[in-house]
């Protein structure tokens, strides 16, 4: 019996001589295939040799699919069913697998990995079911934000070496102007401006904050609140709006200066045509800046009562075009936008703006016209000793009877 069983060792041993041991390989140079499939329905998932970058799967869609692991993987045969070549045709006329770079190498199964992934899809598809009724808000990333604050606050740094300060001035007048027609006396007035100093010494009694995303000020604080020329660089104008309904009291006062969309309309329109010449497209030169009519429905949306929005234009001439610009850069309104362009810009591009600035807008003394739109926004807190509009048809009298007039009556 025990030779037998020395024999039998022995053939076994002969038998598998010619078998060789299952390679592995560094998984750094492996890179998996996404499998586009319905989960039940998922088969394991493949990994192949590849040299260039590994693709990304895309969110949801019960996409299983792995990126790169840092495991080692079992090698096995290229021939027979377990072909390459057959798998990859195979796989790719049944639609499990996206079309990918030429790939080569051996093909493997993770059977770890894709079961790591199908539980991992299973338990973000149970959160969302549990989750059904909830409002998905999107988290607010930089591509996503139309003013880059840090440039923002540089530029207005750099201005207040030497400002201009001609439109702040004609914003305060105007702001003083509709003050004096309110039958109001306020005594904790606010404001909310980058130019503290200016407005500190117009009222000298007032609360100067930054226009941060959020306001230095505190609930039911102020009678007044004055947002002064910087609304319109605001990522979130109706929050800052919010905010300063809240730190009004009942029936308090809130006024805000800023610039509306037709500010600098030659100068966008020379500069688009400008760069579209030059190099083929636009870039985001000039902030947008909100109509008077979407600026006054903000102030709906964010509470106020009697909303009134008003405006008017005012142009002036300057030298040049590199002077208007220069002037900018004094405001500290030069460009701050997320999507502005950051490489080099060609000098060719200003200097033909400034030429078809001058071709097209110029006078006969040389001298170029800017326009700047200033809007004004008035709205007050809700308190229960305010006015408020009647229902359609509770009048009791008749208008043509007020007025001392004959009704006409319209034809249908």
């Amino acid at each position: 019996m025990q030779g037998n069983r020395d024999d039998q060792t022995v053939l076994m041993q002969k038998r598998t001589r010619g078998l060789r041991k299952p390679e592995c390989r560094r998984m750094d140079d492996i890179m998996a295939i996404p499998v586009l499939e319905r989960q039940h329905e998922a088969p394991p998932v493949v990994t192949i040799e590849h040299r260039g970058a590994p693709p990304v799967p895309g969110p949801g869609d019960r996409q299983a699919g792995i990126a790169m692991h840092r495991h080692r993987i079992r090698r096995v045969g290229v021939t027979g069913k377990w072909n390459p070549a057959k798998i990859a045709d195979k796989a790719r006329d049944e639609g499990r697998v996206p079309p990918a770079r030429p790939a080569q190498g051996e093909i493997g199964f993770h059977m770890g990995a894709a079961d790591g992934a199908a539980r991992r899809i299973d338990d973000v598809q149970h959160r969302l079911k549990n989750l059904a009724h909830a409002v998905y808000v999107p988290l607010m990333t930089k591509a996503l934000l139309l003013t880059d604050n840090a440039a923002l606050w540089r530029n207005r740094r750099r201005s207040a070496r030497a400002p201009v300060m001609f439109l702040e001035e004609h914003a305060l007048e105007e702001i003083k102007d509709r003050l004096s027609m309110v039958n109001k006396t306020f005594h904790a007035p606010a404001v909310i401006s980058h130019r503290p100093d200016f407005w500190r010494s117009a009222f000298g009694d007032a609360h100067v904050v930054a226009d941060e995303e959020v306001l230095d000020l505190d609930e039911a604080a102020h009678d007044l609140v004055i947002h002064a020329m910087c609304l319109h660089w605001s990522n979130d104008p109706v929050g800052q709006l919010i905010q300063a309904r809240r730190a009004l009291q009942p029936d308090g006062l809130f006024l805000a200066a800023l610039f509306g969309g037709g500010t600098l309309a030659e100068l966008r329109a020379c500069l688009a045509q400008a760069e579209a010449d030059l190099r083929g497209g636009l870039s985001a030169r000039v902030a947008p800046m909100g109509e008077i009519r979407d600026l006054g429905a903000l102030l709906q949306r964010a509470g106020f009562a009697m909303p009134v929005a008003d405006g008017h234009s005012l142009t002036v001439s300057y030298e040049s075009p590199m002077h208007l610009m220069h002037d900018l850069r004094a405001m500290g309104e030069s460009s701050a936008l997320s999507a502005r362009p950051r490489h080099f810009t060609p000098r060719g591009l200003f200097h033909g703006a400034a030429d078809l600035y001058q071709q097209t807008h110029g006078d006969d003394a040389g001298r170029i016209p800017a326009t700047f739109e200033l809007i004004f926004l008035t709205g007050w807190s809700p308190a229960d000793n305010q006015p408020r509009p009647l229902r359609p048809g509770s009048a009791t009298a008749r208008l043509a009877d007020a007025l001392g007039t004959q009704e006409t009556p319209l034809r249908d």
